[in-house]
């Protein structure tokens, strides 16, 4: 066998051994399924993964939940490709071997299901590719970056992880514009925050801080301040800074709702106001959230789709 060969053989076993480390299901398979097979592959993953995205296609369009079951589902796998695979070159292999599955979604015939499902949605819409790899740019920042010295840089990163998510549900939806996509930006950095917020423990023991570094010496809170979970007057007074912040990132993104059909309308009201009481729920408990992660209560939530499901009646 040749050296190149050899070579080759070798990255193959290294990238199964990388695909072995993630659900079995996300390996892509020598021979494509078929669409069905692939369509109920995404609806699966979108229905078992994560309970809220559940609840919010109770309000979409019957005839667009399987284009979201299909877009959720490239998410949810790209995103667990970089947070789940071990290490960080472990994740960008990964990560590029499913970008080529998207270029082969787009310009030849892919194996994997979620992107043999995915290819119908892309056409039926006319997607552009990089709403999809854009969010890859994000998680392979993750890999690498790990820091972000001022607000401005967290904004950046929103751009690539939170942002093309709003502007793919507005494809799906027949919106196209960038007044709305704008729009859309504002509250899907305002989740964005509003998740970091609430997950400084979680995200720092994945070895990340979104807290901006030029915030934290203002507020003279130190890294190990985070690390001993020491919730003090002065960390306290900086995630209230925080919130602040995207309190009025909520607020920019609210015309949205009113510049859309009513189904998608009522998405938006659930989503922002799902956002906004993670914001509540941490003022609650005095902006204290290291190693104690604020959470909506079972009320709350069922509150929240009470009142979207009302709203689709009247």
């Amino acid at each position: 066998m040749s050296e190149s060969a050899t070579q080759s053989a070798e990255a193959q076993t290294t990238l199964a051994n990388v695909w072995s480390r993630l659900p079995v299901s996300y390996a892509i398979p020598k021979t494509p399924p078929s669409l069905h097979e692939a369509q109920e592959y995404c609806r699966h993953l979108a229905r078992t993964h994560y309970e809220n995205f559940s609840v919010a296609t109770w309000f979409l369009p019957k005839r667009l939940r399987q284009d979201f079951f299909n877009v959720y589902a490239y998410c949810r796998i790209s995103d667990d490709l970089g947070d789940e695979a071990g290490d960080p070159k472990a994740a960008l292999a990964l990560l590029d071997e499913w970008e080529a599955e998207l270029q082969a979604c787009y310009h030849s015939t892919p194996r994997h299901p979620v992107f043999v499902a995915l290819s119908e949605t892309v056409r039926k819409f006319d997607i552009p590719q990089h709403e999809f790899s854009d969010l890859l740019i994000a998680f392979r920042q993750d890999q690498t970056i790990t820091r972000f010295e001022a607000f401005d840089d967290v904004l950046a990163y929103c751009r690539y992880s939170a942002n093309p998510v709003g502007h793919l549900v507005l494809y799906l939806c027949g919106y196209r514009d960038a007044e709305r996509q704008q729009l859309s930006d504002y509250t899907c950095t305002a989740l964005q925050l509003a998740n970091f917020w609430q997950d400084v423990s979680v995200d720092y023991a994945k070895g990340r801080i979104y807290l901006p570094l030029e915030d934290m010496r203002r507020f003279n809170v130190s890294e190990d301040d985070i690390l001993c979970s020491r919730n003090t007057p002065s960390f306290c007074g900086l995630v209230r800074f925080e919130v602040a912040r995207a309190r009025e990132w909520f607020e920019r993104g609210m015309p949205l709702a009113g510049e859309v059909a009513k189904e998608l309308a009522i998405d938006i009201e659930l989503f922002t106001r799902g956002g906004q009481e993670i914001l509540n729920a941490i003022e609650r408990q005095d902006f204290a959230v290291l190693a104690n992660r604020p959470v909506i209560s079972r009320p709350k939530k069922l509150g929240l789709v009470a009142r979207a499901a009302l709203r689709r009646l009247l």
